[in-house]
């Protein structure tokens, strides 16, 4: 599914869009663990690794689409201290209030959730180079002779 498409033309699929992530997120639980036949394990990283890396290349365009609208933001509540104090404030001051507006606070907190996903999924992908790293020692392990190494 493309959520990006669906996300930046309709914010309100925001939760779907974590959800469905998140979701996602117990699944690759299961797929970071060693069991069962080596061999599979081995002919599978590939794909997994493929799958999940595109997942979080996804989460990171939203959270960039999302950052810049937060920048649109918080200009557009800059801009309106600045004009409306005439020139009263000075820009840091106009700066430190349009952070404080309630509609830029509330994106930046949907933001900090985006990023939660994406952190996991940071974290997906850190373990599934560990599980290739075990997989590649197992291996070596075997190939020398090893034959009694249980996962």
């Amino acid at each position: 599914m493309q959520w990006y498409n669906i996300v930046t033309q309709d914010l309100s699929r925001l939760p779907d869009f974590l959800q469905y992530y998140e979701n996602e997120l117990r699944a690759a639980a299961l797929e970071v663990r060693i069991s069962g036949n080596l061999e599979k394990n081995n002919a599978m990283m590939p794909g997994i690794v493929n799958e999940r890396f595109t997942q979080l290349q996804e989460i990171e365009a939203v959270l960039e689409f999302m950052n810049k609208q937060l920048t649109k933001i918080s200009r557009k509540h800059f801009k309106n201290y600045l004009e409306t104090y005439n020139r009263a404030l000075t820009s840091r001051d106009a700066e430190k209030y349009a952070e404080g507006e309630d509609e830029v606070i509330e994106y930046e907190l949907l933001i900090n959730e985006v990023a939660l996903v994406r952190n996991k999924f940071l974290g997906v992908i850190k373990s599934l180079e560990v599980k290739n790293f075990m997989l590649s020692n197992i291996v070596k392990l075997r190939a020398v002779g090893m034959e009694d190494i249980s996962i």
